[in-house]
């Protein structure tokens, strides 16, 4: 649950407002979805499995507020666009959208099959674009403007151990540029968040040894917070980001100015 002593924003900024978070069952997109409905927002969720995403809804009314959690494959345009209709249906609008659902797993490249880099870049990105265009088309639009806020990694310095979603997050903020300036007519603001290594339930899948090296390459020498992710999400969708967009957020303790979280080995 998240502690409104700490949210650094007011009791209420969200009241009316409909937002959806993808992928909010777990970890990062659970915090999200706390957060806003902390503020009281009505939240809609998906996610592929319906366990997690009931949870939150739960967690959510009992704070409450509204949500809907219905499954959701973004990889599909058919099931985005029947998730965002029910959407509307429940709540008449849609203020916002928190990107965040995603997944990927770490190999070196070498080792990777082609099926296996393209189901990820189907995931992170394709599906970034599929729920995107319909909840644009569908609900922003007729509303006469609205937030995107999409969730990458922090892939700057390249992604070695992880080049599918490297490349999936790098076609994401791409993509979020490149909407800013085509949406911004129709009020429409795209940015991003780039977090490092967050604590999470999908850190949880990674050899401990990557972690432990992520937080010692790490200047602030500690992991982020789901939180701390949250309150970032929160803030740009708030009034307050008005005359931000197209723009990415690191949010990473400094680890993309420092640090290697992958050896070079020796050639030959």
């Amino acid at each position: 649950m998240i502690d409104m002593k700490t949210s650094p924003f007011r009791p209420g900024l969200f009241n009316g407002r409909t937002y959806v978070v993808t992928g909010g069952g777990t970890g990062m997109g659970r915090a999200v979805a706390l957060e806003l409905a902390s503020l009281g927002a009505r939240v809609a969720i998906c996610g592929r499995r319906p366990e997690p995403i009931n949870a939150v809804a739960e967690e959510i009314k009992t704070l409450g507020h509204e949500c809907l959690a219905m499954p959701c494959d973004i990889r599909e345009p058919a099931l985005v666009n029947a998730f965002v209709d029910a959407v509307l249906t429940r709540f008449s609008r849609i203020d916002g959208l928190v990107n965040n659902a995603g997944g990927q797993f770490v190999s070196p490249a070498l080792a990777m099959s082609p099926n296996g880099f393209a189901a990820v870049v189907k995931n992170n990105l394709l599906g970034t674009f599929n729920m995107t265009h319909a909840i644009a088309t569908k609900a922003f639009l007729e509303s006469g403007g609205g937030r995107v806020v999409n969730v990458t990694a922090q892939v700057q310095r390249g992604f070695p151990g992880m080049a599918h979603t490297g490349a999936a997050r790098a076609g994401v903020e791409n993509l979020a540029r490149t909407l800013a300036v085509e949406w911004a007519p129709m009020r429409i603001q795209v940015n991003t968040i780039a977090p490092g290594t967050i604590r999470s339930t999908g850190t949880d899948n990674y050899p401990p040894e990557f972690i432990e090296r992520s937080r010692t390459q790490t200047p602030s020498k500690r992991l982020g917070t789901v939180e701390e992710v949250a309150h970032l999400a929160c803030y740009l969708l708030s009034d307050a980001a008005d005359f931000i967009t197209g723009s990415t957020f690191t949010i990473d303790g400094g680890g993309a100015l420092w640090g290697n979280i992958w050896d070079v080995p020796e050639p030959g």
